[in-house]
């Protein structure tokens, strides 16, 4: 991302009596962070694409496909399915819109971003651009770098839901910027943590789903928990090795953004990515595993991605790769982890 010469008065932004917030993206990600800014008793403005569960929503006070027993203060949202209305009306939005549908969705804006701050709930990177969703703002929108941040976990939207403790990661270039959204995300099962790596913390989002569908084939072919702990040791100095590569500064790989997002994604049942990889280590095509599942598996679309990046970086990256030759050239799944487990340490 390039910085911008001319630096932005984000003081006088943030010191605005009543910061509208919207939330664009009406899945569970996107119904999860409704739950938590409307609880801290804000009026939230969100985006719904469809307008059948948009009106569901506003009148039973749930979101009728995803996180369905979750009630929502449905006084405190304005619900449209017109983004160009949500956006005019908001000060900081957050996109937690499937990275897949991301600029589709964006094509419809009519609105000008000059006067947004946005924050990215997105774990993946635009097909369209091969950028994360930052770098997607900053170039192709001309979005300035200090006014894009990146909301990550280590977290599942199910457990927000019922209101476990979870683990938020604000990243932002701007220290007070990420520390505003971050008060504006803490509740009393929501802790907060600040970073001021947004581009590493991004792509970890990334590649997190990736070694996810990693461990869900290792487990449908009898892999065990030894080894899917070498291979979760293996996929943290890879995503390491990787995020260095594209943009190096001081980080500490162990931290919860990284290694914390990596392990949850990794190891959970609530986890999409690693649900969607168990059923292509069962033998599920990728296309009967998407239909089964219902839900957009970000890893998936990550997998190409990644390898496309790395073909500029040639970074070592053999998970990523036995990956893609599963779920884009149809090797077998269990001759391509004989293949891997040589590759590991």
């Amino acid at each position: 991302m390039e910085r911008p010469s001319q630096k932005l008065n984000i003081s006088n932004f943030l010191l605005k009596s009543k910061l509208k917030v919207a939330v664009l993206g009406g899945g569970s990600w996107g119904t999860a962070l409704i739950k938590i800014l409307s609880e801290n008793k804000r009026n939230i403005g969100w985006y719904i694409r469809n307008p059948t569960n948009a009106d569901l929503v506003k009148k039973h006070g749930h979101n009728p496909n995803y996180l369905v027993t979750t009630s929502l203060n449905i006084k405190r949202l304005k619900v449209s399915s017109d983004i160009n209305q949500v956006v005019s009306e908001a000060d900081l939005l957050i996109l937690a819109i499937p990275s897949a549908f991301l600029s589709s969705e964006l094509d419809k804006l009519n609105q000008s971003l000059n006067d947004k701050m946005i924050f990215s709930a997105v774990k993946g990177v635009v097909p369209e651009s091969m950028l994360i969703v930052g770098e997607h703002l900053n170039q192709k929108l001309n979005v300035p770098i200090e006014k894009i941040g990146v909301i990550a976990g280590p977290s599942h939207a199910e457990e927000i839901a019922m209101g476990r403790l979870c683990y938020l990661t604000v990243a932002c270039s701007n220290n007070k910027l990420a520390k505003a959204l971050a008060s504006i995300l803490k509740t009393q099962y929501i802790r907060t943590i600040i970073s001021n790596d947004i581009i590493g913390t991004e792509y970890a989002s990334m590649l997190k789903n990736i070694y996810a569908i990693a461990a869900g084939i290792a487990n449908s072919l009898g892999y065990g928990d030894n080894f899917q702990s070498v291979l979760m040791s293996n996929a943290i100095r890879e995503m390491k090795r990787f995020i260095n590569d594209i943009y190096k500064m001081k980080r500490n790989i162990n931290n919860s953004a990284y290694l914390g997002d990596l392990l949850v994604t990794g190891y959970s049942v609530f986890s999409r990515n690693r649900s969607f990889g168990s059923m292509i280590g069962k033998g599920y095509t990728v296309k009967a595993a998407q239909m089964e599942m219902r839900m957009v598996a970000e890893g998936y679309y990550a997998t190409r991605s990644a390898k496309m990046i790395n073909q500029k970086y040639s970074t070592r990256v053999p998970i990523i790769e036995a990956v893609f030759s599963i779920l884009y050239l149809e090797k077998n799944p269990e001759k391509v982890f004989k293949k891997l487990i040589k590759k590991l340490d």
